[in-house]
């Protein structure tokens, strides 16, 4: 995904007086598709563009790796796509189809209600049944409400990494206070990085939350960015990894 791309669109959103109206309602989940634990984010959104009205991100808790997924809400039913390649991401979620998504065909057909959402996933001749508990959730479109502890999936990865998001709320308001590093073959968080944030900025940027940690290479290292709102367009924290320490650092 491109950096400067990302940027650019989230500077179309600002043009268009859409971006400092709360637009986040998350709801995260944990349960199985068939067999295996997976752990399960959707944000729905009225405004994400070509008919989409919910974007997520899950991952098979053997396997550690984010898949980003999207799809539309009627009613209590849900039906989601899987992104499959970065071709498809920069397309539908990044600049947005030009026609209205067609989700007639997507894997995931689910029944949410309060506490859960059960359905099924599906892809040719494999068919498993859905089963989802709600763990937590967060909602800053009206009065700020928090429920549970907050992990947010990003969509950024490295080969050996995944990154989530711990959001809590405040007298500020609500905000990431720390981000996890999470080594995707032990599943273990291997680094916490907390922010110098007394405003309560972090990770509240980009429509989609799931973009708010974003990955990318200067010189053969990986670069994660961290977004925060304010200073008009927002800005960005840079964390460097360090192959020494086997950390990620704060770019000075």
């Amino acid at each position: 995904m491109g950096r400067g791309l990302i940027a650019a669109v989230f500077c179309l959103l600002m043009l268009s007086g859409k971006a400092f109206a709360g637009w986040y309602q998350v709801e995260n989940y944990e349960g199985s598709i068939g067999p295996n634990p997976v752990h399960f984010s959707l944000q729905r959104y009225a405004g994400f563009g070509s008919g989409i009205t919910v974007e997520g991100s899950y991952f098979h808790d053997a396997r550690q790796s984010p898949i980003a997924i999207y799809g539309k809400a009627d009613g209590s039913r849900l039906t989601l796509c899987e992104i499959t390649d970065d071709k498809e991401f920069e397309r539908v979620l990044v600049m947005g189809s030009k026609t209205p998504v067609d989700t007639t065909r997507c894997p995931f057909s689910l029944e949410i209600d309060e506490n859960a959402a059960t359905g099924s996933w599906s892809k040719g001749a494999d068919k498993f049944p859905v089963t989802l508990k709600k763990v937590a959730s967060f909602d800053d479109t009206g009065d700020l409400k928090i429920d549970g502890t907050v992990e947010i999936p990003f969509w950024a990865v490295t080969p050996t990494a995944r990154f989530a998001g711990i959001y809590t709320k405040s007298d500020a308001g609500i905000c990431m206070t720390k981000m996890q590093v999470i080594n995707k073959k032990k599943g273990k968080v291997v680094q916490e990085i907390g922010f110098d944030d007394p405003d309560c900025n972090a990770g509240m940027l980009m429509t989609t939350i799931y973009m708010n940690v974003q990955k990318w290479m200067e010189g053969g290292k990986d670069i994660i960015s961290v977004n925060f709102r304010g200073g008009g367009a927002g800005y960005t924290e840079d964390y460097v990894f360090n192959s020494k320490a086997r950390k990620y650092r704060k770019r000075k």
